[in-house]
């Protein structure tokens, strides 16, 4: 039975808070210095957020587990979507009201380590991505293709509904982590980047940095862009 607007909101609130309540909080136990996991490196980082992916895609499960407006827009973009353009913003809302919870919930759980880290004004990137190169029409390339090739697995591979696909989607997360996370932090999904965003602005982190707006619309305009060419180049091929 297809699910109304209101449904679909919930679940993907849901997921998206689970995604970024275990994604941000495998960064502050890496990063911040008076936690078990600190200085455990990108390959934990990396996991983490692959694990996190997991998580929130199967409790999203009812909605189709996108829990990313890249993935909406790109199945949109297929043409063979199972919902149309009218669901579109229960789906987008749901994603970025469940990123900034999430990112609100991390915080709550790392209160006392965020009181004491001694590098307050660094602690941005618990939360969102930046470039180690500022460049950003280099960065847009970057999180086009980094979120290109999770849309196009994705859409190719039909398994967005099973178990399966929601552990491999986590592997595939892992692996562009680890190999086009390099330069920007590999955010490719708007949400997962602009929501936490929004959550760091809005924290009591004491003497927190700069939420660095200059830069927010990079991670949101390249995942969509890539996410839409690769439900695009699907539609052109055979199935």
């Amino acid at each position: 039975m297809a699910l109304n607007f209101g449904e679909i909101f919930l679940w993907e609130l849901l997921g998206t808070a689970g995604l970024t309540l275990m994604g941000c909080g495998v960064v502050a136990a890496a990063v911040l210095k008076k936690s078990y996991g600190n200085s455990a490196g990108s390959l934990f980082i990396n996991i983490g957020w692959g694990f996190a992916v997991f998580i929130g895609a199967t409790v999203a499960a009812p909605s189709g587990a996108h829990i990313n407006p890249a993935v909406t827009l790109g199945l949109i973009a297929t043409g063979k979507s199972p919902y149309g353009w009218g669901m579109v913003p229960a789906y987008l809302l749901g994603q970025m009201v469940g990123a900034i919870i999430g990112a609100c919930l991390c915080w709550a759980a790392y209160k006392l380590q965020f009181d004491t880290h001694d590098e307050p004004q660094n602690t941005r990137g618990i939360f969102s991505t930046g470039p180690m190169v500022p460049n950003y029409p280099w960065n847009l390339v970057t999180e086009i293709i980094g979120t290109f090739v999770l849309v196009f697995w994705i859409v190719r591979t039909g398994d967005a509904n099973k178990a399966l696909g929601y552990a491999a989607v986590a592997f595939v997360v892992i692996g562009i982590g680890n190999s086009l996370g390099g330069p920007t932090g590999y955010a490719i999904n708007p949400a997962r980047d602009l929501g936490p965003r929004i959550a760091y602005a809005l924290l009591p982190i004491k003497g927190k940095g700069s939420a660095d707006w200059n830069y927010a619309w990079v991670p949101v305009v390249g995942p969509i862009v890539g996410g839409v060419l690769a439900g695009l180049l699907n539609q052109a091929l055979p199935s």
